[in-house]
């Protein structure tokens, strides 16, 4: 209950950073206005044919008496224009997402950015972009058609297919939605499709709770397009918190600093040629250069000042008072 709460909270997040942003809802909205286009088009031609192609789908019930006839095909017209509706708050989103990919990757990126870390998009060029997010599309709608035939089946039985199957059916729905929706971000990371289905899927309050109210808003005419930056935007802040690997910049010599001593340097020096101990630029309160750990490595042994040059013996001659061949003094 607690991911499906989040998952709609993450939808509200993202209609209020549109809100807060209006040139980039404004620019979000293009692709989303072409798509409505050509989907007002396809419904308008299926509610006009839908009592021919039930019809000639039910061909064994030409013989039928009435009402038998009628409610059959009235039910079938009812499942198909309801499957159709379905089906195009599914591949709406695929669609305008393949339509509006360039607009999205900028959208996605600046949101990611307002919130202080963006990825680097992979090297890639545009038309590789675009046939990814296409063959995405297909892996995922395949698997959500798969699913849509068995709701539809089950549709038929009394009762059920009138009341639990099609709750069913929207979370299903908005659990698809909710992939498509991710893959702007979850591209970027180079996750591949089917690591996105498992992640989501360990997460399904999450994606349900994200994705439900999206199909259920999405039936209501125009909406769909005046949600649709909101939508992309949401789907965004939900992949920084289910995937956090690489939302933080990298730490600066992070390697180096783990390296320690290097055994082929002075001694006293680390790897990256910094005295062992030497903050280098200095820590916070220090001067530049100052000392901190251990401090400088010892000095070498120095002869004595102002006189010839003895030799060195491996211990110093002993007897009280002597000081020839002390270490100095902080040894």
């Amino acid at each position: 209950m607690r991911d499906l709460v989040a998952g709609i909270r993450y939808l509200g997040k993202g209609q209020r950073w549109v809100a807060q942003h209006g040139r980039w809802w404004g620019f979000g909205l293009i692709p989303a206005l072409i798509a409505l286009v050509l989907y007002a088009g396809v419904l308008t031609a299926l509610a006009l044919w839908s009592g021919d192609i039930a019809a000639w789908a039910t061909p064994f019930a030409d013989g039928w008496g009435e009402p038998w006839q009628e409610l059959l095909r009235g039910v079938f017209v009812a499942l198909l224009f309801a499957g159709g509706l379905t089906l195009s708050v599914l591949t709406f989103t695929a669609v305008t997402l393949l339509i509006g990919d360039p607009f999205y990757e900028s959208l996605s990126r600046a949101v990611e950015e307002s919130e202080g870390y963006c990825p680097p998009d992979p090297d890639r060029p545009l038309w590789q972009e675009i046939w990814i997010a296409l063959r995405d599309s297909v892996h995922v709608l395949l698997r959500a058609a798969g699913f849509g035939i068995l709701l539809f089946v089950l549709g038929f039985v009394p009762f059920l297919g009138q009341t639990v199957i099609p709750a069913i059916g929207f979370c299903v729905s908005g659990f698809f939605l909710a992939v498509e929706l991710t893959s702007v971000a979850m591209q970027r990371r180079e996750v591949p499709v089917r690591e996105r289905l498992r992640l989501l899927r360990g997460r399904k309050g999450l994606a349900v709770g994200f994705g439900t109210p999206v199909v259920l808003l999405f039936l209501i005419p125009f909406v769909a397009v005046v949600l649709m930056p909101g939508a992309v935007a949401g789907a965004t802040l939900l992949v920084r918190d289910l995937v956090p690997d690489g939302t933080e910049p990298p730490a600066p010599d992070e390697g180096a600093a783990a390296a320690g001593p290097d055994p082929a340097a002075p001694y006293g020096q680390t790897a990256a040629g910094a005295p062992y101990g030497q903050h280098g630029a200095g820590a916070p309160g220090q001067q530049p250069g100052a000392q901190g750990g251990f401090g400088p490595a010892p000095a070498p042994f120095p002869p004595s000042q102002g006189q010839s040059q003895a030799p060195q013996y491996p211990h110093p001659p002993s007897g009280p008072g002597s000081s020839a061949g002390r270490p100095p003094a902080g040894w």
